[in-house]
């Protein structure tokens, strides 16, 4: 793979082209002090143009009407705040992007998303409606740290010299379901396998509809890829919203670092014809394009992502389902911390 190839899948390197296949978006370039903020240690979020008077609108028991007071932190939100770092300008164009965008969007850099930082949001997704929602995601995902440290980590051309300006893609939030979402292997200019993009999942309408999602695809990138991205091998992703109606999604060097999901690099790149799957996997064939699919649970596969995941009780905390516990939890530390306190007074 060259450095390249990699470049030709910057988000805003091929969006220009076909902006009319995608969900709307809006790139803004990142300036240096943001980037610096990114791959600093700790996660310490960027002050608000709310100011230090913004309080939140979380309430530990919505439904309650009980006494229990919601705790004050205001001694050390104002010395965190201290040290917070300011983009007022990035600010205003991410609060601008978010409106134009129909007020929910889906962050990325130039190449990934932070999927793997979703369990950190209260909402436990990739959705944002204001930029600290952007903030925590960026500044918690590995992936986005490799997008900065490392993008050109498997190519061949490694003195070639390349000046990346990164970007903030911000995305129109869309409700997709994942079991419509396929990953497509282009190799010489031709299309040569498709994969369910979630294979950690089992959705039995794949197999129903596997004909008509199959020749969607093709027709798709007959009538609207093919010989249009700049490079013969490459990888793209599609959602299928409905039957006749793809959509494109993004693009990926078609190499490695990317996820061959129900394939492998080896029988991808062997140039010889790809073989049958197992009988848990289903496969159809046209063209010579292989469509691979989960055909039943039993051959549903480890979903990648949970091995950046937080334990359980964590998780249930993030995402809402335990908003009481994690209540009761800080008010258990302020009471035990200020235990240990008098107990210092004493001696």
């Amino acid at each position: 793979m060259k450095k390249r190839q990699v470049m030709n899948c910057i988000f805003s390197a091929w969006y220009p082209r076909f902006e009319h296949l995608t969900f709307p978006s809006v790139v803004l370039p990142l300036p240096a002090q943001f980037i610096s903020y990114l791959l600093a240690d700790g996660i310490v979020l960027p002050n608000s143009g709310k100011g230090k008077g913004h309080k939140s609108s979380y309430k530990a028991h919505p439904d309650d009407d009980s006494d229990v007071e919601d705790p004050d932190w205001s001694d050390e939100d104002d010395d965190a705040q201290t040290d917070a770092p300011e983009f007022p300008e990035l600010e205003a164009q991410i609060k601008q992007a978010i409106a134009h965008l129909g007020g929910k969007v889906f962050p990325k850099l130039n190449w990934s998303a932070p999927k793997d930082a979703s369990w950190i949001a209260l909402n436990n997704s990739l959705q944002c409606t204001c930029p600290e929602d952007v903030y925590l995601l960026l500044k918690s995902s590995d992936f986005v740290t490799h997008d900065l440290t490392q993008p050109f980590d498997r190519c061949e051309d490694e003195d070639t010299d390349v000046d990346v300006q990164y970007e903030l893609v911000l995305r129109r939030w869309t409700n997709v379901h994942p079991g419509m979402e396929f990953r497509c292997f282009v190799k010489s200019d031709r299309l040569i396998a498709i994969s369910q993009r979630h294979h950690s999942n089992f959705f039995p309408y794949i197999d129903e509809q596997h004909d008509s999602i199959h020749k969607d695809i093709l027709d798709f990138y007959h009538t609207d890829i093919e010989k249009r991205f700049p490079d013969t091998n490459f990888v793209f992703d599609v959602y299928r919203k409905k039957a006749g109606k793809v959509m494109l999604v993004d693009f990926n060097p078609f190499c490695e670092v990317t996820d061959p999901l129900m394939f492998t690099w080896d029988e991808l790149t062997s140039g010889e014809p790809l073989e049958g799957s197992n009988s848990t996997e289903g496969e159809g064939v046209t063209e010579g394009v292989v469509f691979r699919y989960i055909k039943s649970e039993m051959g549903v596969q480890p979903n990648p992502l949970h091995s950046y995941r937080v334990p359980e009780d964590i998780a249930h905390l993030t995402s809402g389902e335990d908003a009481h516990k994690l209540i009761d939890f800080l008010q258990m530390k302020c009471q035990s911390q200020e235990g240990e306190e008098s107990t210092g007074m004493e001696t």
